[in-house]
């Protein structure tokens, strides 16, 4: 069977600004999506989100703002196990994170190596991430909070079928 991942046609919150392609503006709040298998969503609900470990931007909290983005996660998962938790984030100070080996690519919040960011964005299509599709991490996990989940959708089968 196959699935689409689709949203209900929503209004966004109060001061909250649209997906568009440019970078989130420091201090502002966004809509964002993070994908996870069931299970894992059941335990992010009950407990909130915790920082990965690492990641490709390091420890932190990895969302998008484009739900088919996020629907990807994780990767050679089974669609129908898949859900996205959609959420709303209070980014802080945000750090364009645009190539590898970017020198704050796995420090921007360590005041060691120079100021203190909330949020690293990866642009899209500036060659960090295979699909191009933009990528957030955010540090702390008190800035997002949950709104509701999402689950695929099947696509009903194209095949007509006739009277035999």
């Amino acid at each position: 069977m196959q699935y689409e991942w689709a949203e209900d046609d929503f209004e966004l919150p109060e001061g909250v600004v649209p997906l568009g392609l440019s970078a989130p503006l420091s201090g502002k709040k966004y809509v964002m999506y993070h994908g996870t298998t069931k299970a894992t969503a059941k335990l992010i609900l009950k407990s909130g989100f915790q920082q990965s470990k690492d990641g490709m931007l390091g420890p932190g909290v990895y969302l998008s703002r484009d739900l088919q983005k996020a629907s990807r996660y994780p990767i050679d998962h089974p669609e129908s196990d898949k859900i996205v938790i959609k959420v709303l984030v209070n980014v802080g100070e945000v750090i364009a994170i645009n190539r590898q080996r970017h020198p704050r690519q796995k420090t921007w919040h360590d005041s060691r190596y120079g100021p203190v960011f909330d949020t690293a964005w990866v642009p899209p299509n500036c060659g960090m991430v295979p699909s191009g599709l933009e990528e957030d991490c955010v540090w702390d996990p008190d800035r997002i909070k949950i709104l509701k989940t999402i689950n695929p959708r099947p696509v009903p089968s194209s095949g007509a079928r006739g009277y035999q």
